[in-house]
């Protein structure tokens, strides 16, 4: 504040490289908010996609527990003839 009361060339300089500091941490602090919601999207896509696999572990489950409880089954067609 003082920089931009007094009036000398020193003041002057130092108010424009004040200005431009505060400038350039808004930049910075726009690119911050820019990749912080890029990751939280990747952190919500990373999130489904951990629910995927997940649902598709516990299908496969089923589908080893299905085969493993297999029942015989009667062969139908032709049978072979033992001789």
């Amino acid at each position: 504040m003082l920089s931009s009361v007094l009036n000398s060339d020193k003041a002057i300089a130092v108010n424009i490289k004040i200005i431009r500091i505060f400038t350039k941490m808004r930049d910075l602090l726009n690119d911050n908010l820019s990749l912080r919601l890029e990751i939280e999207d990747i952190k919500k896509k990373m999130n489904n996609h951990d629910k995927n696999i997940e649902l598709v572990f516990s299908y496969l489950d089923e589908l080893v527990e299905r085969k493993e409880e297999k029942k015989e089954r009667t062969q139908i067609g032709y049978k072979k003839v033992k001789d």
